[in-house]
Formats: C-alpha cells, structure tokens, sequence
C-alpha cells in the first residue's frame, strides 16, 4: 500500500472516529474562539506633511500612559504619569514649571499638580493650549481617549516647538491640567453628578494664578484638546466656545484639507476645561469628539484602539499651523 492510499484511510477513520465524539467541535465554534485581531490604526501622515508634527510619535505617548493604567487624581498611576510628562517635556529642551495645589472634592482633600511647558515669545502676549491627564475614578479605566490622546498630541506639539529657535511674538504655553473629571466614586459613566466645583481643578486653579500673577492679561487664546483620538474623528463646533477663535481654526484646518474633520456643525457640552477661561473674559475653545459620548465614553473600553495616530497628527498640524494666525490677529 502507498503512503497516499495510507493517509486516506487514515483521514477516513479520523472522521468517523470524530463524528461518534459527544464533544465534537464545529468550524463555527473554531471560529468563535479564535479571539478577534485588533485592526491596525490608520497610519498617521509624514511628519513633513504635518507641519513636522509626527502622529506616531504622539500615539507611543498614548500607548505609554495607557500601559501606567488608571490616573486618577491622587493615585499611584497618576504620580508616574507626571514623571513621565516632566520627564519627556525636559527631554524636549521645554522650560518646565510644575504648580502642586490641593482640590477640595467630594472625596476630602487630594493632591494634584498642573504641568506647564513654556516656550518664550519676543512679547508679551500667551496663546495657551491645554489638555487634561487624568481620568475618571471608574475601575479598570485607562482613558486612552479621556485624558491620553489630548496629552499625547500636547507631548509631540511640545517637541515640536520646544526645539524651534524663537521666532514668534508670542509665548506659547502648553498645559497639562489634573483634576478635570468629576471627583467621586464612579460605578458608570452617569453615577456621579458633573457640577462646577468638583471637576475641572486644574484649569480653575491656573485661570485664578494667572489673574493673580497678572499673566492673565496678556493671555490672548486658550485651545483646549479633549478627546481627539477617534479613527472616524469629527470635531464639531462646541456652543460655548470664543466663536472667531472657532471661525479661526476651521478656516486653517480647512486650508490644510480636513474640512471632512472640523466640520461645520455645533454642538454643547456641560463643562470642560476652557470654561475656566471663558468664565474670566478669555477667548478659549473646545476641540473634543463628543459623538464618543454614546459609545465608549466613561466606560472600561476606552481603551488604545480608540486612538489613531492620524487624528493626534491631524489636530497637531492644525494647532502648528494656527500659530502664525494667531500672531497676524494678536501681534
């Protein structure tokens, strides 16, 4: 007998001996348990052509932050993830500050830091951008959108211009905000109630600093950076925000082709970080996704396939390329 009439028999008796198996397994239950590949992001552009700005770059700060796990304020994972940022933005050759102040919250007293990389302007005048880095108070919540892709786009934005010689007239700030969720014990993401005096400490705390100081009156712009990650990222125009900062941007996101990103609709939010400057006179603006909001929004899977590099590269170009609008209108 050859060796192929001897694998034939023995395929014959295989699927006879298996059919009379009580456990037998099917293609679809195969299937079935072969767990699901994730799909690759969308590959972000070439930093050539986004303003230098490298959406990978910005998407492995993600991914860094995500591997910390939950940052809540006060936490262990939220004290690494300020060594992290201090640490990469004085890599970058960043003027670092770092202002520790207390939030008083729902929860007691916590602990909880803003970040400011400073980059000197030959005036007086401050365009400052801001994110927030922690995230909300619900288990196993690592915030790859909330709270990871605004700070990953603020770290390379941060590289980018930290290592330009200083040709604008205006000083540019860049802000890491703690303390922006609602502070309390979240169970889901409609548990705790968002008010204006549990949430948002950081920004508040830097807006009074800032009418203490007096830097407050040479603040000309505030952009604000919220949840930027999506794959599919539309950003539409939020309510309460400064309308000609608004008209601003969309004009220069429109000049560079991302007219089907920021696109032409409106929309309203409870409360984010850039009210805090609305609040004092300030024009400031609010550049966040919230279709999410129905989707993976305070829930344990917003988790890193939720960001694409080419978003973080698309609104990191377009906030390189406001800065010499900005300079024309604030010179």
């Amino acid at each position: 007998m050859n060796k192929a009439n001897l694998v034939l028999i023995a395929v014959l008796l295989c699927v006879l001996g298996c059919g009379s198996q009580p456990n037998t397994v099917t293609h679809a239950a195969v299937q079935e348990a072969v767990p699901s590949q994730p799909t690759a992001p969308p590959i972000a552009p070439a930093s050539s052509a986004a303003g230098g700005f490298d959406g990978s770059r910005a998407f492995e700060h993600v991914r860094h932050l995500v591997d910390i796990g939950p940052r809540p304020p006060g936490s262990d994972g939220i004290h690494v993830a300020q060594a992290y940022i201090v640490g990469q933005l004085k890599n970058f050759g960043c003027e670092v500050e770092e202002h520790d102040f207390h939030g008083s919250t729902p929860l007691g007293d916590i602990a909880m830091k803003n970040i400011i990389a400073k980059i000197p302007g030959k005036g007086k005048g401050i365009v400052l951008y801001a994110t927030h880095y922690d995230t909300v108070r619900i288990p196993n919540f690592v915030g790859a959108d909330d709270g990871g892709s605004g700070t990953g786009m603020m770290l390379e934005l941060a590289r980018l211009l930290c290592g330009r010689k200083t040709e604008s007239a205006l000083n540019v700030w860049i802000a890491f905000f703690d303390g922006e969720e609602a502070q309390g014990e979240w169970a889901d993401k409609n548990s705790v109630q968002w008010t204006n005096t549990n949430s948002t400490f950081g920004s508040r705390e830097m807006a009074a600093s800032m009418a203490i100081s007096g830097d407050l009156k040479h603040l000309k712009a505030m952009i604000l950076a919220d949840m930027i990650g999506p794959s599919d990222l539309k950003i539409k125009k939020e309510n309460q925000s400064t309308q000609r900062l608004n008209d601003l941007i969309w004009a220069t996101a429109g000049r560079l082709g991302y007219g089907n990103v920021f696109v032409n609709e409106s929309f309203s939010i409870g409360g984010d970080d850039h009210l805090s400057f609305i609040r004092r006179g300030i024009a400031a603006c609010d550049i966040i996704d919230f279709d999410v909001a129905t989707t993976y929004w305070h829930t344990a899977e917003d988790t890193l396939d939720k960001v694409s590099p080419r978003s973080l590269a698309i609104v990191g170009h377009v906030f390189v390329e406001i800065l010499p609008e900005l300079e024309k209108k604030f010179r």
